[in-house]
């Protein structure tokens, strides 16, 4: 289940406790056997008083409150009761939105603030970076590096002494190297390697 449908799944289970709290309050006072005189004193009990809320809180009804949801409750049942869900027009335009997405579908790899300044450079504005950021992530589209994608910056040598890492620095911040036949080799291919950097100068070899 993606992050979009466990947020509509959690708004619809909250609008249907909302109903079934307001049912609840009603469900006596729609009776059709009830006069009209046992009617108005149970609306008047009900605003008197205070009600356990469909979250826990305790809540209280207005007498305008209870005749509306009697209305609703006449016109359409139970689904009548169900709050409507929130309708707010997004800040960021659907065409941007979709743009973004085509870049990011075009190469996984790009991150919201490349697609950002993609967006920056082709017209002169764009969301932010955490809203490209949640977007992506609604659709399911985070980034993900492929199986065998291509690592730079590591090296791997098949045998010791088949590749080095020199660091030429001051001598006297790497003395103490000089008595360890590890870092310095006092002999073989190692001591010519850091030999050639001078006197005035250490190089630190390491072997893979």
């Amino acid at each position: 289940m993606s992050v979009a449908d466990e947020e509509a799944r959690r708004r619809a289970e909250r609008a249907r406790r909302v109903a079934l709290f307001r049912y609840g309050l009603v469900q006596e006072v729609v009776d059709p056997s009830l006069s009209a005189r046992q009617r108005g004193r149970l609306v008047r009990q009900l605003v008197a008083g205070e009600h356990d809320g469909p979250f826990g809180e305790k809540v209280r009804v207005s007498r305008a409150t209870v005749d509306r949801w009697c209305r609703w409750w006449r016109a359409g049942g139970f689904e009548a009761l169900v709050p409507a869900p929130a309708r707010v027009q997004p800040r960021t335009p659907a065409e941007v939105l979709a743009v973004a997405v085509a870049l990011k579908r075009e190469n996984p790899q790009r991150t919201a603030a490349q697609v950002a300044r993609v967006l920056r450079a082709q017209s002169g504005w764009a969301p932010s970076e955490r809203t490209l950021q949640r977007h992506f992530v609604a659709l399911e589209l985070g980034r993900q590096v492929p199986a065998g994608a291509a690592v730079f910056g590591r090296f791997e040598a098949e045998r010791c002494n088949e590749l080095w890492v020199g660091d030429a620095l001051c001598r006297v911040r790497h003395n103490a190297s000089y008595a360890d036949s590890v870092v310095m080799p006092t002999s073989g291919p190692g001591r010519r390697s850091w030999e050639r950097f001078g006197a005035g100068v250490v190089g630190i070899i390491t072997g893979s």
